[in-house]
């Protein structure tokens, strides 16, 4: 029998920060560069494609569709991936990845990493997941996850079979965290092949560092490597920044994801204490997107000031209308049409979900509460048709489906 585990209190992303600051942060892999960032980004280098198939103007009605129960008894997932083979993996903070295959989830965890993953505290444990494009050939499969000193990992295994010899770890990245929050973790293969990790800006509150404006850190960052030209990576030699840094300005962001037919990339940023929020980079982009933090909590004014150019999300909540901690998620790409190409996005601690449509004609983006669930909601996920999932912390998975 699988076993429960009984939830914390505390939102597992979204916090305010710690009291005493320790000393400052160092890396083991930081970026080179000391550039003066770009204001602005640069200009698409391809076009997104555009025979698709229709999208939604308008937003479904809720009260016809539900989210189905898929899977329970997980011990606090927080991550769900298709393999391509018609399987489901899904991580457990704790430091495990299980099957779901068929309806049922395999007992014995498919990757057991728990005596390494460093979760201490509420924010840290095994973060994100992300199987390489040719993973059916090579079989190789990365995570992000808090270890040793709390530092931030970011390595690949191999799968053999049905499990993966947890001995095959090879370590393309150790970060490391000055503070137990603001971890990021989220993990992405662009259509360009190349791997996204998604960084916080290293905790406590208010960003004491500056590290989500600083390029000397990989901290508050999207990075973008290459994981297939060199051990244990290389540095696109397009990176904006001549390192590893593809985005900045960012303070924990908690779940990203591409538009598997569009190539676009949403990110679910976690806010201070007012403000959460989405933010969009468009498919073609060249890097070097400036999301504001600190300067900018959302549309609004944190630090005050900042460089001309900051990128403004394309989406925000308050939280006396949503909750405490945005939990970023999927454009649905499934077989139920009339939700096709809205944004599905929700809230930790209130369990909403909202939708979000993407404009035409620079019209200004669409959003609308579509579901107030009772769940605590730590991810999304998307199969490999399209379909969205949502992941709870209390160890359950369901699907979006009609009534």
């Amino acid at each position: 029998m699988r076993r429960f585990l009984i939830l914390l209190i505390l939102p597992i992303l979204a916090c305010n920060g710690l009291s005493t600051p320790p000393p400052s942060p160092s890396e083991t892999a930081s970026p080179t560069s000391t550039d003066i960032p770009p204001t602005q980004p640069l200009p698409p280098t391809s076009i997104p494609p555009t025979n698709l198939p229709p999208e939604a103007t308008a937003f479904p009605d809720p009260d016809a569709y539900s989210w189905s129960h898929v899977a329970s008894g997980l011990d606090r997932p927080v991550d769900l991936q298709p393999d391509g083979s018609g399987r489901l993996w899904i991580v457990e903070k704790l430091g495990h990845i299980h099957i779901l295959q068929n309806g049922q989830l395999t007992e014995a965890p498919f990757l057991n990493i728990e005596d390494r993953v460093n979760n201490v505290s509420n924010e840290m444990g095994l973060l994100g997941l992300a199987l390489h494009p040719n993973f059916a050939q090579n079989r190789f499969f990365y995570v992000n996850y808090t270890g040793e000193g709390g530092d931030t990992f970011i390595s690949r295994f191999t799968a053999s079979g049905d499990s993966a010899d947890p001995n095959s770890e090879v370590i393309l990245l150790r970060i490391e965290q000055p503070y137990p929050n603001h971890n990021g973790g989220t993990l992405n293969f662009g259509s360009d092949g190349y791997l996204y990790a998604g960084l916080g800006d290293g905790g406590s509150g208010g960003d004491p560092h500056g590290n989500g404006q600083s390029l000397n850190t990989l901290l508050g960052k999207i990075l973008r490597i290459d994981v297939d030209s060199a051990q244990p990576y290389a540095v696109p030699a397009d990176n904006p920044f001549g390192d590893e840094i593809w985005a900045y300005g960012l303070r924990n962001p908690w779940r990203m994801s591409f538009d598997s037919l569009t190539g676009d990339l949403y990110i679910g940023d976690v806010g201070q204490g007012d403000w959460e929020e989405i933010d969009f980079i468009p498919a073609g982009s060249r890097g070097g997107e400036n999301f504001g933090w600190d300067y900018r909590e959302g549309a609004h004014d944190f630090e005050g000031g900042g460089p001309a150019g900051m990128i403004e999300p394309i989406a925000e909540y308050s939280h006396p209308e949503g909750g405490c901690s945005v939990t970023g998620g999927y454009v649905y790409r499934g077989a139920m049409l009339e939700w096709n190409g809205i944004y599905l996005y929700g809230d930790y601690c209130t369990g909403f979900v909202w939708g979000l449509i993407r404009p035409e004609g620079g019209e200004a983006w669409q959003k609308q509460l579509l579901f107030e669930t009772e769940f605590k909601i730590t991810s999304f996920g998307q199969d490999a048709n399209g379909e969205v999932y949502l992941v709870s912390d209390g160890g359950g998975v369901y699907v979006l489906t009609r009534n």
